[in-house]
């Protein structure tokens, strides 16, 4: 049997629109864990709120956060593939002095267990719940390394202007994604970072040729994961952008369990041998 590579982005892909993982979808990937396959996790979202999902998912797997910039294995410290790619914080701090300027409500910088936030003033998001103990005010006093990432929050209608200025300010250094769910917001990363860049590391350490590989994406920051796997599949509910490079699509969206029928139907697995 040929192992797959299975790599599913979280928000608007692998959960409902409740954030949830379904009974089908969990019963669904342990399946294919079980018959040999590597279920992978690949999401813009830290690991702080993304590990409660992959201990429920309860497989033994890798995981890629922050759109790339960070590969590793839970409890496995000595996973080869593993890699951490941080910004210069001095790009946060900048952001930071000239936030007004740039039109940006709320910037945050992703620390290694720590969130600095500009504004102790936080969206409430059902994907990005915050534990207040793990927060600090952004200040060169308060965030001494650098940072995995920045995200920053303004209107919807803002936002490409912001990331347009971001980009001529900082472009050789950055990589500016939308993500354009309930929250809009940008993601900022180092330059050349994206999800493709961590399936590859799995891909290649797990010798799984690239045609052997199946990703799953919805949003702009899918686009790259999506061209690099063998077989990317863009959900019902994905962006255009998304569906233009993909080399089919799900029947049904994130919130009607879309992933799990197609992987079901892909692997000719049974609904009724999963219980």
């Amino acid at each position: 049997m040929q192992q797959h590579l299975i790599a599913i982005d979280l928000d608007g892909t692998t959960l409902n629109n409740q954030s949830k993982l379904s009974e089908l979808t969990i019963r669904t990937l342990r399946q294919l864990n079980e018959l040999g396959h590597l279920v992978s996790i690949v999401t813009g979202r830290p690991y702080r709120n993304s590990e409660q999902i992959y201990r429920e998912l309860n497989i033994a797997a890798p995981i890629v956060n922050f759109n790339g910039a960070l590969c590793h294995f839970p409890n496995h410290s000595s996973y080869i593939p593993s890699y951490h790619i941080a910004l210069d914080r001095e790009i946060a701090f900048d952001l930071f002095a000239h936030q007004k300027e740039l039109e940006i409500d709320l910037l945050m910088a992703e620390g290694r267990n720590q969130l600095f936030t500009s504004s102790m003033n936080l969206p409430d998001s059902p994907y990005d719940p915050f534990n207040l103990d793990q927060i600090a005010r952004l200040s060169r006093e308060s965030l001494t390394y650098n940072p995995t990432a920045l995200t920053v929050f303004s209107s919807d209608n803002r936002l490409d202007h912001i990331a347009k200025n971001i980009t001529d300010r900082y472009g050789d250094e950055v990589s500016v994604r939308t993500w354009g769910g309930q929250l809009p917001c940008l993601e900022i990363v180092r330059k050349g970072i994206n999800k493709a860049v961590g399936v590859q590391a799995i891909a290649e350490f797990h010798r799984i040729p690239q045609d052997a590989i199946l990703a799953f994406g919805d949003e702009d920051n899918d686009v790259e994961m999506i061209q690099y796997a063998g077989h990317g599949v863009a959900m019902k509910n994905a962006i255009d952008e998304v569906k233009a490079v993909a080399k089919d699509q799900t029947s049904y969206t994130n919130d009607e369990e879309g992933l799990a029928k197609y992987l079901l139907e892909y692997f000719d697995i049974k609904q009724s041998d999963l219980y």
